[in-house]
């Protein structure tokens, strides 16, 4: 089992890497956290202090993208923070051990680091016929799960499967399969996405790190950080969006042109998630920029909300598709009822006027005839 004692700028020292080098972790994980420059001191006195938590890695119901979406980052340093800056005590994926030995080293993380170990969840939890659909080392899925979320300082779902139930949670949602926080009494800190992005892992650990408590979290559980603006407001294709070029067919023009895929379906208008700004692969690109819509993956029941190429519907009180398209025209037409409802006035106002110059002509050549 690794040493949970060592700090993260131990063990960073004990592989050779330099002073410059662990500022320079400091201010990614800072930035990747969302905290501010002058918050800078506190990350590095955190990892240059702190010992490095012990990580418990459940995996239940779920297809392991997740897990690859986070070691396949080719950022080094995100994987380095749960692979080795961390202490990645047990993981059904990644571990070496297996059977008893595998088992043991779990029970002895929960044991030795009570109260101090990180919980990643990953995976919904089959809650139908005692579990018996998800079965580890002969234990259901959520006998294991509310033993180690038991004595965990803190319990992170990741994942939609964790979070929301995802696929295996769609109708008929024949397992049962339900997500972590409807299982476990404490609370939990929600990272959807199917798969998420592996960076929201980083900055979810390091404020964990920093301040010893979860970060904010919107009605959902996600943290505000990542989950606090729409896919849409900043996805590149806006500006499409507002001008209303829309992308027809995925083979027309418009979409060679990079046109906005709002009319294909796109999600990214209901969709809270740090895709548009965080992206995936090192910030290579995303699924919009990739060419597909957003298909709101980390929005609750997303498999749930209706076929994923259909045209979104209006939003309540206000629609998008109004937005773009019938508020574009009544504008229009608007503005040019009211470019013509000023002419007439105008012209009113003309004549008035003219009237009143001829009436005040004439009177004033009636007196100058009578002058006469």
């Amino acid at each position: 089992m690794p040493d949970c004692n060592a700090t993260i700028w131990q063990t960073m020292q004990a592989k050779g890497y330099t002073r410059r080098e662990f500022l320079r972790f400091c201010s990614f994980a800072a930035g990747l956290a969302g905290i501010e420059a002058t918050g800078l001191a506190r990350v590095v006195h955190a990892f240059e202090k702190k010992p490095r938590p012990a990580v418990v890695w459940l995996h239940f119901q779920e297809c392991t993208c997740c897990s690859e979406s986070f070691i396949r980052s080719s950022h080094p340093l995100v994987a380095d923070i749960v692979l080795d800056k961390l202490s990645l005590d047990y993981t059904e994926t990644l571990q070496a051990a297996a059977g008893h030995q595998a088992e043991k080293c779990l029970h002895d993380t929960i044991t030795n680091y009570a109260g101090q170990y990180i919980l990643l969840v990953e995976g919904s939890v089959p809650m139908k016929d005692d579990g018996v659909y998800c079965m580890i080392g002969g234990r259901a899925a959520e006998d294991i799960l509310l033993e180690c979320a038991k004595e965990a300082a803190a319990v992170i779902a990741w994942g939609s499967c964790a979070s929301n139930g995802c696929i295996q949670g769609a109708k008929p949602n024949p397992t049962n399969a339900t997500p972590i926080h409807k299982i476990i009494s404490k609370p939990v800190i929600n990272v959807p996405g199917c798969p998420p992005i592996a960076d929201v892992m980083t900055g979810v650990v390091t404020h964990l790190l920093v301040y010893g408590r979860a970060p904010a979290l919107d009605g959902q559980g996600r943290p505000r950080e990542f989950y606090g603006r729409r896919v849409h407001d900043t996805c590149y294709r806006r500006p499409y969006y507002d001008a209303g070029l829309f992308v027809e067919r995925w083979d027309d023009e418009k979409a060679r042109k990079g046109y906005c895929l709002y009319k294909m379906g796109c999600r990214g208008p209901v969709t809270y998630n740090a895709c548009s700004v965080t992206r995936w692969n090192n910030g290579v690109s995303y699924p919009i920029q990739s060419g597909h819509g957003c298909i709101g993956c980390s929005e609750n029941g997303f498999w749930d909300n209706g076929p994923f190429y259909r045209h979104l519907a209006s939003f309540p009180g206000f629609g998008i598709e109004s937005t773009a398209d019938t508020i574009g025209t009544v504008v229009g037409v608007a503005a040019a009822a009211g470019v013509t409802a000023h002419a007439i006035v105008t012209n009113i106002r003309k004549r008035q006027l003219i009237s009143e110059h001829m009436e005040e002509s004439v009177t004033d050549r009636k007196a100058k005839g009578g002058e006469r």
